[in-house]
């Protein structure tokens, strides 16, 4: 067992920061995983021609439950496979072709309502007639800042503190 898995079982509370979902709904969606994976491979057996009999080669590296929470850490938090890799004693490679097999799960989660009314003309006007209703709010924190570009202008907006290396910014009210 990986250190990140353990990590998981060791303090299930803290699953939710790690792989952004609660202990619960992650043995859940990997119990879902298993059997599609199970199914999956079922229909690849059915269309694979034989030369040797099954059940030879090598086992496995990393077990289904670590092959779904290397899918979801990487999805929540976003690192490099090298990085992935390292968290979950695989080569980046591994970790690479992990995550693209696994990610195709996805139609095990419960899709959006929108991507659900899509099939259904009727029920997707009601859906966007419905989000008519709501007021978007963008937080604008974000946002660049227009700064003026003549020089005398933008004296008007900041000092230069003695020594000439700090720059305080004044809000003009």
């Amino acid at each position: 067992m990986t250190a990140t898995l353990g990590g998981i079982e060791l303090y299930p509370q803290e699953s939710k920061i790690l792989i952004g979902i609660k202990y619960e709904d992650f043995m859940t969606l990997v119990a879902l995983a298993e059997k599609r994976h199970l199914e999956k491979q079922a229909e690849i057996e059915k269309r694979k021609i034989r030369l040797i009999p099954s059940g030879g080669g090598l086992k496995a590296e990393i077990t289904p439950k670590e092959r779904v929470c290397l899918c979801l850490v990487d999805l929540r938090q976003k690192p490099t496979f090298e990085i992935l890799g390292l968290l979950f004693d695989v080569s980046r490679t591994k970790a690479n072709n992990t995550f693209n097999y696994w990610v195709e799960m996805r139609e095990i989660l419960a899709v959006s309502q929108i991507e659900e009314a899509k099939k259904d003309e009727q029920k997707y006007q009601e859906l966007c007639e419905g989000l008519s209703e709501y007021e978007l709010i963008i937080d604008s924190a974000e946002e660049a800042i227009e700064r003026p570009g003549d020089y005398q202008e933008q004296k008007k907006y900041y000092i230069v503190l003695p020594g000439g290396e700090d720059v305080v910014v004044l809000l003009e009210n």
